[in-house]
């Protein structure tokens, strides 16, 4: 491991609004912050979460637009953690918290209806077939989102991959849910939204490839 990487390591450590749970916690289900993410905040404001946030743009951007809203971004890769958190201390957010984990403990992080929105950006495909459970919009993943958005709570996905587009239409088709919004190009399409005008590091590096932005909303009957 590099020392740049070390050296972000330590920092995250002093950083009071980034929290790295155990993993016992996790599977013991005694994560200390689970249900009280509003007084964490200090505020009874909604909260979205960016799952995969990667370097937190999008967690940052979100909460700069609009901070009648509290955000949490979540992913394992510390070092890419660590620029989001900077960018919030730079801006002076109090509406913005990392947590660094597994998405797939969700459940173990948040309470029944604890969160308003969620938002995935530029997942991984996970194309090959083995993979499939690995995908954000994956049946079991859905379940664990329904279980945590409150009752109207909307997913968002934002995604480069038509094929992770076309295969999350395709589950949503099939199963109790309502798509509120579909597009295959979301910069050559008149749809006035000012949080999809946000571009990840990521994104940047598609769009210069010419590749389409594809975006989808939806939320659980």
């Amino acid at each position: 491991m590099s020392r740049t990487k070390l050296k972000k390591f330590e920092k995250l450590k002093k950083m009071k609004h980034v929290i790295q749970p155990l993993r016992d916690e996790l599977l013991n289900d005694s994560f200390i912050f689970k249900g009280t993410w509003s007084d964490r905040f200090g505020n009874n404001n909604p909260i979205v979460l960016e799952l995969g946030c990667g370097k937190g743009e999008y967690t940052v951007a979100l909460a700069r637009q609009n901070p009648q809203f509290n955000y949490i971004g979540i992913d394992i890769k510390g070092a890419r953690i660590y620029s989001g958190a900077k960018e919030a201390i730079d801006y002076n957010l109090k509406n913005v918290i990392f947590i660094r984990t597994q998405i797939e403990y969700l459940e173990s992080i948040f309470s029944k209806n604890e969160i308003c929105e969620i938002w995935l950006t530029f997942p991984d495909p996970q194309i090959k077939f083995n993979r499939r459970k690995k995908r954000l919009t994956h049946p079991l993943m859905l379940k664990k989102y329904k279980h945590i958005l409150t009752k109207n709570g909307v997913v968002n996905l934002k995604t480069d991959s038509m094929f992770l587009h076309g295969y999350t239409l395709g589950v949503l088709e099939l199963g109790s849910y309502k798509i509120i919004k579909t597009m295959h190009d979301v910069y050559n399409t008149f749809y006035i939204d000012s949080r999809l005008d946000v571009k990840t590091h990521y994104e940047k590096m598609f769009l210069k490839k010419n590749m389409p932005i594809s975006y989808l909303s939806f939320s659980f009957l």
